[in-house]
């Protein structure tokens, strides 16, 4: 007895083709036909075919999709869900035709942000499970790469947490779906007193290290160096010519450097599973030298406070008080030094880079036209003007 359904019907100008149940050796050949029966009675010049009901296919069923493929030279295959994605991949039919995933719908009704970062949220949806849904709605490029940069780093030794599936969100847009019994993010081991300030900090700089250490060349990791560069650059107009000079030149005067950066590190975006830190965030990872990622970790416990100090409390829900604290703590641990005057020099080098990054930031989101935004950005270039007169290098 047949043991799948084929059906077909035009909508839109093209001709889609429904197969449910199997598609094997048994009945591979009674499915071509069919097809070939639905295509002469309604014939269209593009055809989709929807797998949505289609539970298994064999090495004889791809061989009928790689026909029609040949055949139409305009087919898609359409809600391909996770495991024929997979044989689809493996098999390297992703290369030559169309497919477009089907996609689990979650819901974050009710669900506590476990952390948060400039590209999305993450959620607890259950006790083994988070969420990381993007803010940008068509963010299914974003989502791939970061797969890639996380696949990267857990090869390369960096502990990172690596999504299992993507799903649509309720209400738009696209997540990540991770496997963390129960985690917490460093964040929450502060708040909830977990950890202490020190203990965080002390495993914060240990997995900080461990990435620096790494040394990776891959044409999907961009150079922080490129990155920052460009930073400066939107700031051209906005600085005075002396100023942009110099602030351009002790940037480009950093050596390029191969090893691994976050790019975005800090409390929201490391969690704490049964013992082991994890990285659950990598859309910012990159290569280059540390001063860039210890600028970004400014910004995060400083910077955006620097004209409203209920940021870092509303950001990681811990005080600004309490954030400059770690900041000093975790530079102190990372230079391995309690000299004030070392750890101050460092920190006066990574604030410089940092505020270039939130100036633009500001301006490039409208507040210019903002009275906040215009308090913020002077803030920004008052602190870089100042900074310049005492800072003649980024290197330490």
């Amino acid at each position: 007895m047949s043991n799948q359904t084929v059906q077909g019907r035009v909508e839109d100008g093209k001709l889609i083709i429904s197969i449910s149940g199997r598609m094997d050796s048994a009945n591979a050949a009674q499915i071509e036909a069919e097809i070939s029966e639905i295509r002469k009675a309604q014939p269209c010049g593009v055809i989709d075919m929807d797998c949505d009901q289609l539970a298994y296919v064999s090495s004889a069923g791809l061989r009928v999709i790689l026909r029609l493929i040949k055949d139409t030279g305009k087919l898609t295959l359409i809600n391909v869900h996770t495991e024929l994605y997979e044989i689809l991949d493996m098999t390297s039919f992703t290369d030559i035709v169309e497919v477009h995933k089907a996609y689990r719908v979650f819901s974050v009704a009710g669900c506590d942000v476990i952390g948060k970062g400039a590209n999305g949220r993450v959620y607890r949806i259950d006790r083994e499970t988070i969420l990381k849904v993007y803010q940008n709605p068509d963010a299914l490029p974003e989502i791939q790469r970061e797969r890639e940069l996380a696949r990267l780093a857990f090869v390369a030794g960096v502990p990172t947490a690596i999504p299992y599936d993507v799903v649509r969100v309720e209400g738009g847009g696209y997540g990540s779906v991770f496997e963390l019994l129960n985690a917490k993010s460093f964040a929450d081991l502060v708040v909830d007193g977990d950890k202490t300030l020190d203990e965080v900090a002390e495993m914060s700089i240990r997995l900080l290290k461990l990435i620096h250490s790494k040394e990776l060349h891959s044409e999907i990791l961009p150079s922080m160096k490129t990155v920052v560069l460009g930073w400066a650059d939107f700031l051209r107009d906005y600085l005075e010519p002396q100023q942009f000079e110099k602030l351009h030149s002790l940037i480009d005067a950093v050596p390029d450097d191969g090893h691994l950066i976050h790019g975005d590190y800090h409390l929201n975006n490391v969690m704490l599973q049964n013992g082991e830190s994890l990285l659950i965030d990598m859309d910012t990872l990159s290569h280059g030298h540390p001063i860039f990622e210890l600028a970004n970790m400014y910004n995060a416990y400083l910077g955006f406070g620097l004209t409203n100090p209920n940021q870092q409390l509303e950001f990681f829900g811990i005080p600004q008080e309490t954030c400059a604290l770690l900041w000093r703590k975790c530079l102190m641990l990372y230079l391995d030094t309690q000299d004030a005057a070392v750890i101050d020099a460092v920190e006066a080098k990574a604030k410089l880079a940092g505020l270039t990054r939130l100036m633009r930031r500001e301006i490039r989101r409208g507040g210019l036209e903002t009275e906040d935004g215009r308090i913020m950005i002077k803030a920004c270039r008052d602190n870089i003007n100042e900074l310049l007169t005492r800072v003649d290098s980024l290197v330490f």
